[in-house]
């Protein structure tokens, strides 16, 4: 193999903005650290795909998404070693001729959330996705997808596209997901082709009144940090193979630098899991007044709330509620309340750096020491201890 006095020169054409394009990107800055390969990467300032003036640029190789239109047609011809990144297709005619590609396994990413909500005992589903448009054909490929999974099991067949997400439309575009949602048999398990389109499922239900997971679980697609942020119930989300994509893109192109011919390749990357939460969490339950009582403490739970407001939430007394908790959950409104109080403060422990006293008032807890008592009485484990334990657990899985 040959030496080369200076870096080859590689431009990531991706949109850095989103998070599926940054995990791309930073597959390939893992593939350049895990090996003795050196570029000198270029990107644009802003971390957008801009092609203009591409075909000039005096550089050695390009990686680039192929979802674009405008990324596709510009760089078929390219003089250059180009490895596609996108979505997969069901027909080859959608891949690019000659070029090698690397796919993200749309078929697998909406299986795998389909069979998670059959796993959570849902008898029926439906597909929240994306209207028609040239540069988003993954979102079509993951609907069919959807669809021939409910035709193979002998569903009725629930899609809705809805509106394209802008300022001047969104009170309609919300009345109608919300006339969609009313009309639907509960429970009901609902696909979403993107943690974005999930979370404005999520809102949309919660002005509508239809509890998350009891009457609708949610799944989306992309596991979306910021999306997760910005959702009042935690996202359960299928996790694209995306640093895997930019893993195998980047071995390829470095391959291709040295003559190795890569034409006409193909990499279709599987989905790397699923983060469950507990927008998908379905725990069937008959009595509408629990469904309403569990609705008001997920959101609530962690502000102090008492029995007594959430019974007054509902619009019953404290004794006939605490009844319905019995005799569906086979606890009490304070157990459930503590029960969420606690998840919360384990949620937080293991991925949050806030010190214990924070983390403490912001799940509900009247004060440090008593977190630290109840957590001794329910897990025989300081929160401390727990922090730690779970750490440790973490670094010995990374090493296997």
């Amino acid at each position: 193999m040959e030496t080369r006095s200076t870096p080859y020169r590689i431009a990531l054409l991706f949109n850095a903005n989103k998070s599926y394009d940054r995990e791309v990107i930073a597959g390939v800055g893992q593939y350049l650290n895990s090996t003795r390969v050196e570029w000198d990467l270029f990107l644009e300032e802003d971390f957008r795909s801009r092609i203009s003036g591409i075909s000039d640029w005096n550089g050695d190789g390009i990686i680039a998404d192929f979802d674009d239109p405008q990324v596709t047609a510009t760089l078929s011809q390219s003089r250059l070693p180009v490895v596609a990144v996108g979505g997969s297709h069901r027909h080859a005619s959608g891949y690019p001729d000659r070029l090698p590609y690397i796919a993200t396994d749309n078929a697998k990413l909406v299986q795998l959330a389909y069979r998670h909500l059959i796993d959570q005992g849902l008898p029926r589903f439906a597909y929240y996705g994306l209207p028609p448009s040239p540069d988003k054909h993954w979102a079509a490929e993951r609907e069919h997808a959807f669809a021939e999974l409910s035709r193979a099991d002998g569903m009725e067949l629930r899609c809705y596209q809805g509106l394209p997400t802008s300022a001047g439309d969104w009170d309609h575009a919300v009345e109608q997901l919300m006339g969609w949602l009313r009309e639907l048999p509960k429970p009901i398990g609902i696909v979403c082709v993107t943690d974005a389109r999930a979370r404005q499922l999520v809102q949309a239900c919660l002005l509508a009144r239809i509890t998350v997971p009891e009457q609708v679980a949610v799944v989306g697609i992309d596991n979306d940090p910021l999306a997760q942020l910005l959702t009042r119930v935690p996202l359960t989300s299928v996790i694209q193979g995306t640093e895997e994509m930019g893993r195998t893109a980047a071995h390829l192109l470095h391959q291709m630098l040295h003559g190795v011919d890569h034409s006409g390749t193909r990499v279709i990357v599987p989905p790397a899991g699923i983060n469950v939460q507990a927008s998908s969490r379905h725990l069937p339950v008959r009595s509408p007044l629990v469904m309403r009582a569990r609705h008001y403490i997920r959101h609530y739970g962690c502000l102090g709330i008492k029995t007594e407001q959430v019974a007054d939430y509902v619009g019953v007394s404290r004794t006939a509620l605490e009844e319905h908790f019995r005799r569906e959950l086979k606890q009490t409104v304070h157990q459930a309340l503590l029960q969420h109080k606690l998840e919360t403060a384990r949620e937080l422990l293991t991925s949050s750096p806030l010190p214990l006293s924070e983390i403490a008032v912001r799940c509900g807890f009247t004060s440090l020491q008593y977190m630290y008592a109840v957590f001794r009485r329910e897990y025989d484990l300081t929160p401390k201890q727990f922090q730690a334990s779970h750490r440790i657990s973490d670094v010995d899985g990374a090493t296997l």
